[in-house]
């Protein structure tokens, strides 16, 4: 899920530092957290901040002081990165997958580019890294440890060459697909086209094995996550996605799936986003959109067709007698509670989608609030060792598992394959 840019820029003024990072979780829970977080760095595997700069603020991103940014605005920013006690972070690389890929590819770069600048800008808060050794290091420093994710297979114009540069530029995870299904692999989101993975698409998956990169199965069919798991020689991660059986879209993850991620030694880290949390969030986004297409649909149907203020006013009262249900905390953590139960400890971790979602569950409104979701946690009887295993232990053993097959396929030669070649002409 993607926020749209604002239109606007007055909102982006830097807020006082006072009011840019509360302080995190207090009570019985804060000196556990704290050695927790000290030992073993707390590991998002997925926030959207690049993106949300250059929507929000354009070519100012370059530029625009990062230490504190308006919480209305943002959910990210240095001040909140500390009080959250974040130790490392993926800055995910989004483009729209409605682009032509050629242009995907672009803008990736300039994406990727910006993710380097928070190191280059601010080195004494952020290192950049590409492995887990890399990353205990940086820790070890006091340093953020700053790790990239290419959020969607379009962002590769069908080329291995393009993944191999991505990789070479400090990529660590390609998302196999976005909220489209592209020419090798189909996406959660949109009609299948493949039954999965395409031959292509596993020629994707074994190369991002030689590279050492993690194949990511957030977005995609379970046809295509259980081809990739099928495919995989190395260890999968789902960067931000939650429990299939507590919220039940195709963007989140089956029991069935959980279990096959175990046997992988993979890690499938927990999302923030209210409609993968919320089963009635869900439904009532459903909803809404239904009536909002209900009363404005272009370009000749809808109640309300050139009447912009009576479908704003229909649209209000719709919400009136169909309050949008609350989402918490607390359920998130039940989503970290199931995948635990069902996977195992080792295998769940946080994928927050900060900066990438527009509204948030309550208790978790920025990068500062991570605490809070361990302290609910600890509330519920996790261990010390299970909670330093969520916050960044198991996200790092896959990395490192990662890195060890592409060393045992050292001497394979780079991956040459083409759609063309393995898929022959496009459907």
């Amino acid at each position: 899920m993607k926020i749209l840019p604002l239109a606007f820029a007055p909102l982006l003024l830097a807020i006082p530092a006072a009011h840019a990072a509360p302080d995190p979780a207090t009570g019985p829970y804060a000196a556990r957290i704290a050695k927790v977080l000290k030992a073993t760095p707390l590991i998002d595997g997925h926030n959207d901040w690049p993106e949300s700069l250059s929507g929000k603020v354009g070519d100012k991103r370059w530029t625009i002081p990062l230490d504190a940014l308006d919480p209305s605005v943002f959910h990210t920013d240095i001040q909140r990165l500390r009080a959250g006690g974040v130790g490392g972070q993926f800055w995910s690389v989004w483009v729209s997958a409605d682009l032509p890929e050629m242009q995907q590819v672009k803008d990736t770069l300039e994406q990727i580019d910006l993710a380097h600048s928070f190191a280059r800008r601010y080195p004494k808060d952020f290192a950049f890294v590409t492995t887990a050794a890399q990353m205990r290091a940086a820790h070890k420093a006091g340093q953020i440890g700053s790790l990239l994710g290419v959020e969607g297979g379009g962002q590769i114009d069908g080329s291995l060459a393009v993944l191999r540069n991505y990789r070479a530029l400090g990529a660590a995870y390609l998302t196999l697909t976005h909220a489209r299904t592209i020419g090798w692999a189909d996406s959660a989101t949109d009609n299948p086209q493949h039954g999965g993975l395409t031959k292509f698409g596993e020629a994707v998956v074994h190369e991002l094995n030689r590279l050492g990169m993690l194949v990511d199965l957030s977005h995609v069919s379970e046809d295509t996550m259980l081809d990739a798991l099928r495919v995989t020689k190395a260890p999968v991660m789902f960067s931000h996605s939650n429990a299939r059986a507590i919220c039940n879209t195709p963007r989140n993850v089956s029991d069935a799936v959980l279990k096959q991620v175990a046997a992988n030694g993979g890690v499938v880290m927990v999302n923030f986003a209210p409609a993968y949390v919320s089963e009635a969030r869900r439904v009532w986004s459903a909803a809404r959109s239904a009536e909002i297409a209900r009363n404005n649909a272009p370009p000749f149907g809808g109640l309300y067709i050139g009447d912009p203020e009576g479908a704003k006013k229909a649209l209000a009262e719709w919400e009136k007698a169909n309050p949008e249900p609350m989402v918490t905390i607390s359920q998130v953590a039940d989503h970290v509670d199931h995948i635990a139960k069902v996977a195992g400890v080792d295998h769940v971790g946080i994928g927050s989608d900060f900066d990438g979602v527009a509204s948030l569950p309550q208790g978790l409104t920025g990068v500062q609030t991570y605490p809070a979701l361990l302290a609910e946690l600890m509330r519920r009887g996790w261990s010390d060792a299970d909670i330093a295993k969520l916050a960044g232990d198991n996200v790092l053993r896959v990395m490192a598992a990662a890195e060890k097959v592409a060393a045992g396929m050292a001497g394979e030669p780079a991956g040459s394959a083409t759609v063309a070649s393995l898929d022959g002409a496009a459907k």
